[in-house]
């Protein structure tokens, strides 16, 4: 579920095109049973790559374990018993591990003062903590082969709005992560990523269907009845979106491409690229705005066209 306040847009999808590898190596990939995860297992194992694909259910297990190229691995990133079997299993391979695909999420869409404390900390648990537990868990396989760290964020975590601040605050969360830990690990030769994409189908939305429904029901006589209903009625549009092919584009490009970016935006209309960027630009006026060191216009578009030349 990204940004499903955009959900009534046209959808007309930009795509990065994918770099042939080739390379026959090893990715492991959370969240893969369905969606983007299933789509980033796909795409790299269609490559020739060898793919773990990480998911909880043995159907799904099963089912991913017939895809020629890869083998499901049960994984649940909040089960430290899980992921540590998970390593062994890697490990036993002999493959090695060129590559960690961090997509497994969840999200919770409701006002800030009324959502549950106890489904804020599983959101965080998954969202969150689970990236942390599954990258320092597999660490030092990814540092002796100087490989990956991809991390599947969102355009929420650059926007946030009304009934969004859970899942935005999470995601927000993650573009923290993505930054630190590639100052840390890009000294040991590894390269992280993070991929931040716009509406697409995905497990995350359907599974945010009914939770949507029962948090509108439980904001009966409240406030937020009438804005919760109305977003009842936007997840209904859920079908609209389109499929996720150009978030795995992505995603093999950060992981095998000799430069990949730092930040991937992918969204399939435009207006979703425009109200992100604007954000960002907003955020760094805010910044700016009326303090002992103010920039000036001047110095600021100076600041924008370094940053551009930097990352052409």
């Amino acid at each position: 579920m990204k940004r499903l306040l955009l959900a009534a847009l046209a959808i007309t999808a930009p795509s990065l095109a994918a770099q042939p590898s080739g390379s026959g190596k090893a990715v492991l990939v959370t969240g893969a049973s369905t969606g983007i995860g299933r789509a980033i297992a796909e795409a790299l194992a269609a490559e020739g790559h060898f793919v773990f694909a990480g998911a909880r259910k043995a159907a799904d297990l099963e089912a991913l374990g017939r895809v020629p190229n890869m083998r499901g691995i049960k994984l649940d990133v909040t089960s430290a018993t899980d992921i540590a079997a998970a390593v062994e299993t890697v490990r036993a391979s002999g493959k090695g591990l060129h590559g960690l695909v961090n997509n497994a999420g969840i999200a919770i869409v409701a006002p800030l003062t009324e959502v549950d404390e106890r489904e804020l900390q599983n959101l965080f648990d998954v969202n969150v903590f689970g990236p942390y537990r599954v990258t320092k868990a597999f660490a030092p396989l990814l540092i002796e082969a100087k490989g990956r760290v991809t991390t599947v964020s969102s355009i929420s975590g650059i926007l946030s709005g009304p009934l969004f601040g859970p899942y935005s605050m999470s995601k927000h969360a993650v573009e923290a992560f993505g930054d630190a830990l590639g100052a840390e690990l890009g000294r040991f030769g590894v390269k992280v990523s993070l991929i931040e994409p716009g509406n697409y189908k995905s497990e995350i939305g359907l599974n945010t269907v009914a939770q949507v429904e029962a948090t509108a029901k439980r904001l009966t006589g409240t406030p937020y009845e009438q804005p919760m209903k109305n977003m009842v009625a936007a997840m209904g549009r859920y079908h609209t979106y389109p499929e996720p092919t150009d978030v795995a584009r992505a995603a093999v490009h950060a992981l095998f491409d000799p430069n990949p970016k730092v930040r991937y935006l992918v969204v399939p209309a435009p207006i979703q690229a425009e109200v992100t960027i604007k954000k960002a630009i907003e955020e760094m006026v805010q910044l700016n705005q009326q303090h002992q060191f103010s920039f000036s216009r001047d110095a600021l578009i100076k600041m924008l066209d370094e940053a551009l030349a930097r990352h052409p």
